[in-house]
């Protein structure tokens, strides 16, 4: 068995449902340890956040990844155990295989190569780990990290997140940018009362309807050259007693913004919020701000450098994509580092019977491994 199916063994059979770690930070920690990594544990409330580096001064090269999955579902239903790793058909299964326990082993094995090959490189190459990726909220994690290193005045150049972004074979697709994403809670309140005396009542259902409709057809922007138009959504909208005989009180709708950099998140709930006052709601909004649109330029060191090492190690021209929903990048952009996502086939992740070809993953190390010396070596 090679070193970085092992260990991506030894990562999938710990049951690390969000937000829990369940001691892979420990054994990464462990083995980048003995590779001369200084170690830094994070931990805020039930996350643990894991910050290795090798090197010192500048530039500083980041592998960013998460240990934490989402839950497996009824047991039941998958051919294996989802926390019991088993290899077959050449496809390594397990919850977390794709997304992304492969990748951080594939990343650990990668560094462990590379200072060893190079134990004076320049600058710094660095692994940052938390268990807070898959969960709701993502406060305790990553979120929180580079609000410590603002504080110190951390750097980072580049940054290699390892979500799985390729589609069809490894290296055939690369993000180099996400859209951001704003949602909000919309409370409409009306005037509770009987269906049979609506004279008495405001609905609210009625009252929010013309204005929904405004929001649905809205063009909010026509996007760019990196980026489609925004998207607005509503996720669920929910008013009701439970009872046919009685007009709800108040109605409440959750909805969300993926939007580009042709919109700005105060320009879209500005936007909102005067097409919801044109109609005399009456209404109160709850906005979250989960992640600002981010792009690394074209002719970018990293983007450039990414794309050759997939023309060279996987003979493919990556597809160069800001599509998909949020990743932990969305947090590390703001610092100023330039971003790219590089992983193996998405076609499983959160599914029952989740997989990585065997394949995939032991290239993978060397994909990482190259990155790093095109960079730092």
């Amino acid at each position: 068995m090679s070193d970085v199916l092992e260990l991506a063994c030894d990562l999938i059979a710990r049951r690390s449902t969000t937000p829990e770690d369940a001691g892979c930070q420990a054994l990464i920690a462990g083995r980048l340890t003995g590779a001369g990594f200084a170690i830094e544990h994070l931990r805020h409330g039930e996350v643990d956040n894991l910050w290795a580096t090798h090197g010192s001064g500048g530039p500083t090269l980041v592998f960013l990844g998460h240990t934490d999955v989402v839950p497996s579902g009824p047991e039941s239903s998958w051919q294996s155990a989802p926390f019991e790793p088993e290899v077959r058909g050449g496809c390594l299964y397990g919850r977390g295989a794709a997304d992304m326990k492969g990748s951080v082993a594939a990343m650990v094995v990668a560094l462990e190569r590379f200072v060893a090959a190079h134990p004076h490189h320049a600058g710094r190459v660095a692994l940052l780990l938390t268990s807070d990726e898959e969960g709701p909220t993502n406060l305790d994690g990553v979120r929180q990290v580079t609000d410590a290193f603002r504080t110190r005045g951390e750097r980072l150049d580049w940054c290699v997140v390892g979500e799985p972004s390729s589609k069809r074979r490894l290296g055939d697709l690369v993000r180099v940018g996400r859209r951001g994403s704003l949602s909000a809670t919309l409370t409409v309140r009306g005037v509770q009362g009987h269906v049979a005396y609506p004279e008495k009542a405001i609905n609210p259902i009625h009252a929010f309807a013309p204005a929904l409709v405004e929001l649905a057809a809205t063009r909010w922007d026509e996007g760019n050259a990196d980026f489609p138009p925004t998207s607005f959504q509503v996720s669920n909208l929910n008013a009701g007693t439970g009872a046919t005989n009685v007009i709800p009180g108040t109605l409440v709708a959750q909805v969300n913004f993926r939007y580009s950099t042709a919109s700005t998140a105060a320009e879209l709930r500005a936007r909102t919020e005067a097409i919801l006052d044109r109609y005399g709601l009456d209404w109160q909004p709850d906005w979250n701000l989960s992640g600002e649109p981010f792009l690394s330029p074209p002719g970018g060191r990293l983007r450039e450098t990414v794309r050759a090492v997939c023309l060279e190690l996987c003979g493919v021209d990556p597809e160069q994509s800001t599509g998909g929903g949020t990743s932990d990048g969305r947090f590390i952009a703001p610092l100023g580092a330039e971003v790219v996502e590089l992983g193996p086939v998405n076609a499983t992740i959160h599914k029952v019977d989740e997989c990585v070809a065997v394949g995939d993953l032991e290239r993978l190390p060397a994909l990482y491994q190259a990155i790093c010396e095109r960079l730092l070596a």
